[in-house]
């Protein structure tokens, strides 16, 4: 017993050391990282890529099941975008609420007969329509075969050479398109995918589908995953696209060749993690292939959604991410450890299946198993000290180093006080926060194990009615934490 908690201890510690080694680097990687493009900007304008005859056009997917709420205004969003040319493609999932009717009535929509490509099977189409305002929008009506199978239909109605999934939550800035493009138009013949970055709309205040004034949410669960997302996307995404094995493009919102996407088959439909299953295969795809190819993420064209208020809604994303991640690591497994696939093999792939995958073990025994030993004698005063510094003081430094990365870099959160009220977060969330994640990313292998694929039901207020932003409550309320 005694020699089996001085092991886990010290497995424990050096899971952190090497956790958080890792983030540093990452951290370093986006400091640099993302001063190119902003200083890129000056020289390379949006405008010069608007203008451009070259800039191809797009099709915009954006699959909606029981989107009611919001749907319109995510629609007009992506209708007003500044684009040269694009379309915008919804596709109806069987909802069971008036999704389509919402539709039909703020879009002045009619029926029309719309044939499809048929490269990708997916469950079949019950009417498509046009609008008679909006020419570059079409909106399909299908039977209820999930977001993967939504997303194929629209992949097989869409017109142009590029396709965007976008989430139906979810409201683009008006430059978004063009600047998430700018990659493919640098280099059309190596870039198969590039990514944005995803914001949290709670507590902005939204105007016909455009976020007018960034604010922080009033939900204490809001703001800590605010802190979350910046680490996830600033520091983590910008790392590993810099090595090329960037493994996740949001759901959210990506942009993809077409042609690509067909020829691998499409969205998987057998997976509720299907965003990062696709960008696993066109890595595989095109390695297989000895393809030369980069999958990029561009950390300034910024797509706003709505994150959960409520521990029941949030648990459900974390495990259904969870899950998708475990089902995509598996489907790949023959990528792990081999040299053919660069570091993606080497490199990501055992990263994320001992960091992101099998990490929660770890990640909550450590401290209370450490702690035991210290108290029964088994490891000295200084191990306890080192293992707190690897495991908490830099996982708060960590946050704060991603916090003062969007600040110093982008600067959206203009209020001192909503600055302030971040970096007070940034340090609560490594205090509760984290760990009921964990707990939540372990009870997703129940939910392998009882081979449940649904969703959930997701508790949305709507992007359109996210609430104004009110005075920041004190931390010590938060249910988390």
């Amino acid at each position: 017993m005694t020699f089996t908690l001085q092991v886990v201890a010290v497995v424990a510690f050096a899971y952190s050391a090497c956790l958080n080694a890792t983030s540093i680097v990452s951290t370093g990687i986006a400091w640099r990282g993302i001063g190119r493009p902003l200083r890129a900007e000056t020289y390379s304008s949006v405008e010069d890529a608007f203008a451009s005859p070259l800039t191809p056009p797009i099709s915009i997917l954006l699959p909606a099941y029981d989107e009611e709420a919001g749907i319109v205004e995510s629609v007009r969003s992506l209708l007003a975008l500044r684009y040269p040319q694009h379309e915008v493609v919804v596709v109806n999932d069987g909802s069971r609420d008036a999704t389509i009717d919402r539709l039909i009535e703020a879009f002045d929509l009619v029926s029309i007969r719309k044939a499809l490509r048929g490269t990708v099977p997916t469950r079949p189409v019950r009417a498509a329509y046009a609008s008679r305002r909006h020419p570059e929008l079409l909106v399909l009506d299908k039977e209820n075969g999930g977001k993967a199978d939504a997303l194929n239909a629209g992949l097989g109605a869409a017109r142009f050479p590029y396709v965007c999934a976008i989430d139906a939550d979810a409201i683009l800035e008006e430059d978004a398109l063009i600047r998430v493009a700018k990659p493919m138009l640098d280099d059309p013949r190596l870039v198969a995918a590039s990514g944005g970055i995803v914001r949290i709309a709670n507590g902005c205040r939204v105007d016909h589908g455009r976020v007018v004034e960034v604010g922080l949410p009033r939900s204490r669960l809001a703001t800590l995953q605010v802190v979350e997302y910046f680490r996830a996307f600033l520091v983590g995404r910008m790392g590993w696209s810099s090595v090329r094995s960037l493994l996740i493009i949001s759901g959210a919102f990506g942009l993809f060749r077409r042609s690509l996407v067909e020829a691998a088959g499409g969205w998987w439909t057998q997976t509720v993690g299907e965003d990062v299953e696709l960008v696993v295969r066109l890595h595989r795809y095109l390695r297989e292939r000895g393809e030369d190819y980069r999958i990029e993420f561009v950390p300034d064209p910024v797509c706003w959604t709505e994150a959960p208020e409520d521990l029941r809604t949030l648990s459900r994303q974390r495990r259904r991410w969870q899950r998708g991640l475990a089902q995509t690591l598996w489907r790949h497994r023959g990528v792990f450890g081999r040299p053919r696939f660069g570091a993606l093999g080497l490199v990501a792939f055992p990263y994320f299946l001992l960091f992101e995958l099998l990490g929660p073990v770890l990640e909550l025994a450590g401290l209370p198993v450490t702690l035991y030993a210290y108290a029964t004698g088994r490891v000295s005063p200084g191990f306890v000290a080192g293992f707190l510094v690897v495991s908490v003081f830099l996982g708060i430094l960590l946050s704060v180093a991603a916090l003062a990365l969007e600040e110093f870099s982008f600067r959206r959160h203009e209020r001192w006080r909503d600055a302030t009220r971040l970096l007070v977060y940034a340090v609560l969330e490594n205090f509760g926060y984290r760990q009921v994640n964990d707990v939540w990313r372990l009870l997703a292998f129940v939910d392998l194990a009882r081979r449940r694929h649904a969703w959930g039901a997701q508790r949305r207020r709507g992007i359109g009615q996210v609430e104004e932003t009110g005075p920041a409550a004190t931390p010590l309320e938060l249910p988390v934490a």
